[in-house]
């Protein structure tokens, strides 16, 4: 008869960096937006949204990036189970959200801030900083940071 552990799944995480990746250090809301640019499908930028994170280290270089989903016209999910758990995976300090909005609109919506509140608080209690959440279209960028917003 099997032990009671060895009915359940194993689990196990796995994390490298890969020696060839480029870490990138963010210094400000503008080296985030450049970044988080060139990751958009400029294609689809102006016709539906998505979601990405960037994953920072304590000194604020780049650990990676997640396309955490593509949606619609006017909406996106943005689920923070789950950029918390990648967060806590890979050992990120700080993140970065971002999605971008198609109708050029430059201003937060009410869910994009209650999103932003609901980070921010998963992110204290994990001791970790949410450090922007930017907002890209083809004309510009608007950054919570900036604004004083977090």
């Amino acid at each position: 008869m099997k032990a009671n552990y060895e009915l359940l799944p194993l689990l196990t995480i796995k994390y490298k960096r890969n020696a060839k990746m480029v870490s990138k250090q963010i210094k400000n809301s503008m080296d985030a937006a450049e970044i988080l640019r060139s990751m958009y499908d400029a294609d689809t930028l102006d016709y539906c949204e998505s979601a990405i994170v960037l994953y920072l280290s304590q000194s604020n270089t780049t650990i990676g990036w997640q396309k955490l989903s593509q949606g619609g016209i006017t909406g996106t999910v943005l689920d923070p189970r789950i950029v918390m758990g990648t967060a806590l995976k890979i050992g990120a300090v700080a993140l970065i959200l971002s999605h971008n909005h198609p109708s050029g609109n430059l201003k937060s919506s009410r869910a994009d801030d209650e999103l932003t509140a609901k980070i921010v608080q998963a992110c204290r209690f994990f001791d970790m900083r949410l450090s922007d959440h930017i907002i890209i279209t083809s004309e510009g960028y608007y950054s919570y940071a900036d604004d004083g917003n977090l």
